[in-house]
């Protein structure tokens, strides 16, 4: 399935890719212990967004917007037990495939997903593996060259994912390992679904050797022996997570919108608005410019009926920014600005937002502005 593209980028993927064609990027969610990863093919732009989370949905979707990709799918390496997958609002916000694997018989899913099977994106691939054994559904992700894998729960660093719920078999899970990831080159990077101390990689060769449950000279006599007298606790969040993966992640309720504005979060965490929504709004806002004076009639211009309040009197001007009217802050390029969305916010003012680009890209985009030198 196609997804709709982003705005116009503006900075380079292959410059953000370091070079190479593949974008890579690791993201964390530090509440789960979740690792959610980012691939994206440079030359197509075209992208894959594997064990997403859905608290940190609006993180990964200004990356997305930042990095101008368009995302094909958001697959699941199975149907997680300690968080929700954000799948769903991911697939309503770019249109993307919902892919896990048919196993799971979870509803939603527009891409169920087999052993064998390929997801592409542009010019490259992801294999799935079935690696069974955590759950019936568990899968691995294969890069198209072997250079890199994504596992899951199946194995972890120096661990791997317990087998005492969900249709968990200890004998299953030796299987999938064994032959599903330690048949891949010994070279191999391994990203695990989990980590809570800190280990974001392996590799084949090192979990061959050094993996406490089934590196070394161990059996499988000796692994099932250790799975089966863990004795762990359930996941805290099991009642939650598993009825909301088993709907794609799909909130039981539409999720609530902003009431004042199309605000979308930088992948900073700030929220903005883009320079069309607040020229097209301009009378029912406030314009609150951080800049000096002398900036505000300087060359740059400002915007017609903008508030002035330099950023640092700010918190002794604080009650000069009227009640009753959204806020939006400018500055030439948007940076002190954003300082000052962060400082009102902590304040209690909710309904503000950063102006995207500030002045500069306001009038790169054609909007006007009061006292601009001509050109």
């Amino acid at each position: 399935m196609s997804a709709t593209t982003a705005a116009a980028p503006l900075v380079s993927l292959a410059a953000a890719a370091g070079g190479s064609t593949l974008l890579f990027r690791q993201l964390f969610d530090a509440a789960t212990g979740t690792f959610t990863y980012l691939l994206a093919d440079v030359p197509s732009r075209q992208g894959v967004l594997i064990d997403s989370v859905f608290e940190q949905h609006s993180r990964d979707l200004s990356l997305i917007h930042e990095l101008g990709i368009e995302l094909v799918a958001s697959i699941d390496t199975h149907a997680h037990a300690d968080h929700v997958t954000g799948s769903w609002l991911m697939h309503e916000a770019t249109g993307c495939a919902i892919g896990l694997a048919a196993a799971a018989r979870a509803e939603n899913v527009t891409q169920p997903l087999h052993h064998g099977d390929r997801v592409s994106f542009g010019n490259r691939y992801v294999e799935v593996r079935s690696t069974p054994g955590h759950t019936d559904g568990c899968i691995s992700f294969v890069l198209d060259d072997q250079s890199m894998a994504f596992t899951g729960d199946a194995l972890l660093v120096r661990g791997c994912g317990r087998c005492d719920f969900q249709q968990g078999n200890a004998h299953t899970l030796w299987t999938s390992i064994t032959e599903q990831i330690f048949s891949l080159p010994d070279a191999c990077l391994l990203y695990p679904g989990h980590d809570y101390t800190g280990r974001g990689v392996s590799s084949v060769v090192e979990e061959k050797a050094f993996n406490a449950r089934l590196g070394g000279a161990a059996t499988e006599r000796d692994f099932v022996g250790h799975m089966q007298h863990m004795k762990l606790p359930h996941p805290h969040k099991i009642a939650e997570a598993l009825p909301g993966n088993m709907r794609s992640g799909k909130p039981r309720q539409a999720e609530a919108r902003s009431a004042w504005a199309p605000v979308q979060r930088s992948y900073a965490g700030l929220p903005e608005l883009a320079p069309a929504w607040v020229a097209a709004h301009l009378p029912e806002l406030t314009i609150l410019d951080v800049r000096s004076p002398e900036e505000l009639q300087g060359p740059d211009g400002h915007i017609s009926g903008s508030l002035n309040i330099p950023l640092p009197e700010l918190e002794q001007r604080r009650q000069e920014i009227p009640a009753g009217k959204p806020v939006v802050v400018v500055c030439h390029s948007g940076s002190r600005s954003a300082l000052a969305t962060q400082q009102l916010l902590k304040e209690g003012i909710t309904t503000i937002a950063n102006l995207r680009g500030g002045l500069s890209r306001w009038s790169d985009e054609g909007y006007p502005l009061a006292g601009a030198a001509a050109l």
